[in-house]
Parts: structure tokens; C-alpha cells; sequence
């Protein structure tokens, strides 16, 4: 499972998240990777919803390649600004 939040630090509240464990998401049958670029492309429209168009992307102590990478990758090409 892979999830994804955007919090305001300054009021530490989640503005959005989404997560692989969604019924939408979890109906569809992927490899990981496809499933990191469809939760991107997600949580990066969710994001434009709340007019949100700039993040700072925290990995949280994983390395930066496979299913995070593709996780970056495909906020940026939703039009996310990282």
C-alpha cells in the first residue's frame, strides 16, 4: 500500500490525502508502479479542487526511486509544483 497526504504545517491539519487502500482504487488490478502514478494523478486533482498548486514533497526517509519516484513524478505532470 502507498499513501499520500498534503498537510498545513502551520495548523497541522490534512487538506488532502489519498491512499491505494480507496475502493476506487483497489477495484482496479495494477503493479505497483501503475498504481503510484494513478494515486499521483489523484491526489494532484484533488489538490487543484482546493486550489492548491505548490508542495513540498517529504519522503519520509525512503529513497527516492521506484514507486516514490513515480509517486513525484506523476504529481508534477498533473501540474503540481514540487
Amino acid at each position: 500500500n502507498i499513501s499520500a497526504q498534503i498537510i498545513d504545517d502551520k495548523v497541522n491539519k490534512t487538506i488532502v490525502s489519498a491512499s491505494s487502500t480507496e475502493k476506487e482504487l483497489k477495484k482496479t488490478k495494477t503493479k505497483k508502479i501503475d498504481l503510484s502514478n494513478t494515486l499521483g494523478e489523484l491526489l494532484a486533482k484533488r489538490a487543484k479542487e482546493k486550489k492548491i498548486s505548490s508542495v513540498y514533497f517529504d519522503r519520509g526517509g525512503y529513497k527516492y526511486h521506484g514507486r516514490i519516484k513515480a509517486l513525484a513524478d506523476s504529481l508534477r505532470k498533473n501540474g503540481l509544483k514540487i
